[in-house]
């Protein structure tokens, strides 16, 4: 697998992290980022927990609903074990109960349900208009653009290239300058070709809905992840399944917060496709706390 930072490479590079590797009957083995820092992305043991569940189930029944709580921080410098309870498989329904460890502490406990597919009624809440992500700077543009806000001792991290291809549309608020209301807009895509199973693109999807769900709260506050100036951590993680998508075609996540208070935030989103669907959606409770400057903390 090349070690460049071509769409193709870095796309080549999550399809490798997220495809678990089966060793019991209800057992799997999460590979661990190659080159990675300090704590895993959550987004990416809910992935695997969800591909690894995904394994043990009819491939009629699709995931619908998802719902994680993160216990411990994972490392990147080890691998992730996931162990499958066949809690349910009903006439349509299964249910199925994951635990994720490393060296034999759990991090992650998760929950999914599968549904067959069947026809019902059917309504969705309307996509709001906003720009087309052709007429937007990606992440690692408005990276170099705000540079010289984020302190040199995190720039490195900062500036590591992702799987995904992110675009703001409100890039003040994304860097933590403008404040104003609680939401944030983003288009999101895989920049190569995904294979065409539909369990990948769920997996890759659930990855995604980490990636700027916990900063919405943090909005209103005027406080930006690139600055130092928020430690923040997932408590815990859903996401709802609703039709079929694909991640190598644009997404808009839309995601607002209702409430932050007693150094937590809790946050919504909705996906849609560039048509207007609407596909999945996710919640999520965080910790958020403010940073002491360094002056502030030797006073």
């Amino acid at each position: 697998m090349s070690d460049d930072n071509s769409p193709e490479s870095l796309v080549a590079g999550l399809l490798h992290l997220l495809d678990v590797e089966r060793v019991g009957d209800d057992a799997f083995r999460g590979r661990r980022k190659p080159g990675g820092i300090g704590r895993v992305y959550g987004g990416q043991v809910i992935a695997q927990a969800l591909a690894s569940a995904e394994r043990t189930v009819d491939p009629d029944r699709e995931v619908h609903s998802l719902h994680a709580y993160f216990l411990r921080g994972g490392s990147e410098d080890h691998e992730i074990d996931f162990v499958i309870a066949r809690d349910f498989d009903g006439g349509s329904f299964s249910n199925r109960r994951v635990v994720a460890s490393q060296q034999g502490r759990p991090i992650l406990n998760l929950t999914a349900s599968f549904h067959k597919r069947e026809p019902g009624v059917s309504h969705a809440m309307e996509m709001p208009v906003v720009p087309q992500p052709e007429d937007l700077l990606n992440e690692a543009q408005l990276r170099d653009k705000y540079i010289e806000m984020v302190p040199p001792e995190m720039r490195a991290l900062i500036s590591q290239f992702r799987a995904l291809e992110v675009k703001p549309v409100n890039p003040a608020a994304w860097a933590g300058l403008s404040g104003g209301e609680p939401k944030l807009e983003t288009w999101f895509r895989a920049p190569a070709a995904l294979p065409d199973d539909p369990r990948v693109h769920r997996a890759v999807l659930a990855y995604a809905t980490d990636y700027s769900l916990l900063g919405t709260c943090t909005v209103p506050h005027k406080l930006s992840w690139m600055t130092g100036a928020v430690q923040g951590a997932s408590l815990d993680h859903a996401v709802w399944f609703h039709d079929d998508f694909r991640v190598d075609d644009w997404l808009l996540y839309v995601t607002d917060s209702p409430w932050a208070g007693r150094a937590r935030g809790f946050n919504r989103g909705r996906i849609y496709t560039r048509d207007g669907r609407l596909v999945a959606e996710s919640a999520q409770e965080g910790l958020i706390r403010v940073r002491k400057k360094k002056d502030e903390a030797e006073s």
